[in-house]
């Protein structure tokens, strides 16, 4: 029987993802593909960010 493997974080996938398209993007050269590969690297790091902010939220509520 197969393994099952450790379940990542939505921050470790976040991150896992925002490292292979920063990998991808050293290989393109200026463009379209470059700036869609660049616009989902900011989506990455806007969604770590609200992420963030609602697990702060969620903890001060918990607390009250």
């Amino acid at each position: 029987m197969r393994k099952r493997s450790e379940p990542h974080t939505f921050e470790q996938r976040l991150t896992a993802q925002k490292q292979r398209l920063e990998h991808e993007l050293e290989s393109l050269p200026d463009g379209r593909q470059r700036e869609v590969v660049l616009a989902r690297i900011d989506q990455l790091q806007t969604a770590a960010e609200m992420h963030g902010f609602l697990m702060l939220r969620g903890d001060a509520a918990a607390s009250r």
